[in-house]
């Protein structure tokens, strides 16, 4: 069985924010432990915006979202695109609509942390900007 760290989200946003962060953080620790067997990267079909990450070692949540924030030089705000590589992970940790965030670690069967984040309501819309 994986190690669960549900630590990874604020417990006074969860205090201010109410049920609906406690949701979104559940969800994030449901998905993130029907993963402990395998790791893989492997998107949830739920209705939030979700990020993914994994790494070995120390591997934290601050970690995970240090990688998707690193996307930013590949977003482009007057063409709302992205070039040189991957944003969407990026504008998904930016975007202004997104109000409740629930994000879990467990520790994986092979040894590696996966992470997911939850964002509510998602982003990403085609034609929006993040921001």
């Amino acid at each position: 069985m994986g190690q669960h760290d549900g630590s990874l989200c604020s417990r006074e946003r969860i205090a201010s924010e109410g049920k609906s962060v406690r949701m979104t953080e559940w969800m994030a620790g449901f998905y993130a432990n029907s993963r402990i067997a395998d790791c893989n990267l492997v998107h949830s079909t739920g209705s939030y915006g979700e990020n993914l990450a994994k790494g070995t070692g120390s591997f934290s949540g601050k970690a995970a979202v240090n990688l998707w924030v690193a996307e930013k030089p590949n977003y482009v705000y007057s063409s709302n695109s992205c070039v040189g590589g991957e944003c969407l992970h990026y504008t998904q940790v930016v975007w202004r609509n997104s109000a409740r965030l629930g994000c879990s670690r467990v520790l994986c069967n092979n040894g590696w942390w996966f992470v997911t984040c939850n964002y509510n309501p998602p982003g990403n819309y085609e034609g929006q900007r993040p921001y």
